[in-house]
């Protein structure tokens, strides 16, 4: 489901551009910004890059798994869903400074107006997931710093979002518990 939300985010943004700016290219990729060699990936020039830096799971309430009827009248006992958070960091990376700024702001303004994406909004939405929220992370000067140095990578205009409500459910039974019947109503009639 990561990667599933991942795409999805890509698909979308890189329309929204598209459409914005008349392109007959995508701008919007979701890649690394540092080869494991210490590289930067040439495909990523003149990109907005989109990279997963973080995966947080949600422990603010729990999410039943329960029971599952089955087809031979008993219930499967499944374990509660996971859900989780994704910091995604969205950098512009363009020769041109100012075109950095322009794709930035395009990517901050689709953000501020698309909050949630579901299959309401959405008729292409991916089965699987149900909806997914984005919020701005508030990051200061300092935690910007040790992000792009930790990556060590040279800073680009960029902004990181938090993306909500991945959840994870494998569907694999703990065990199986039988169905009542109603036999024993059934032999005092």
């Amino acid at each position: 489901m990561i990667n599933t939300a991942l795409q999805f985010t890509q698909d979308v943004l890189n329309q929204f551009l598209r459409n914005r700016y008349g392109l007959d290219e995508n701008k919007v990729l979701l890649n690394v910004l540092i080869e494991g060699n210490g590289s930067v990936p040439e495909k990523n020039q003149n990109k907005v890059v989109m990279s997963l830096i973080n995966v947080e799971k949600e422990t603010l309430k729990p999410f039943y798994g329960g029971n599952q009827k089955l087809a031979g009248g008993g219930y499967a006992d499944t374990n509660p869903s996971e859900r989780f958070s994704l910091d995604i960091l969205m950098s512009s990376n363009f020769d041109d400074y100012n075109e950095a700024l322009k794709f930035l702001e395009a990517v901050i303004l689709f953000f501020q107006v698309n909050v949630v994406l579901d299959a309401k909004s959405y008729s292409d939405f991916p089965p699987g997931l149900v909806k997914l929220l984005y919020s701005i992370e508030r990051l200061t000067y300092h935690q910007m710093q040790s992000l792009w140095t930790s990556m060590g990578a040279k800073y680009q205009p960029s902004v990181v979002y938090k993306l909500r409500l991945i959840t994870i459910q494998g569907g694999e039974a703990a065990g199986v518990i039988p169905s009542v019947s109603n036999s024993a109503n059934e032999s005092r009639q």
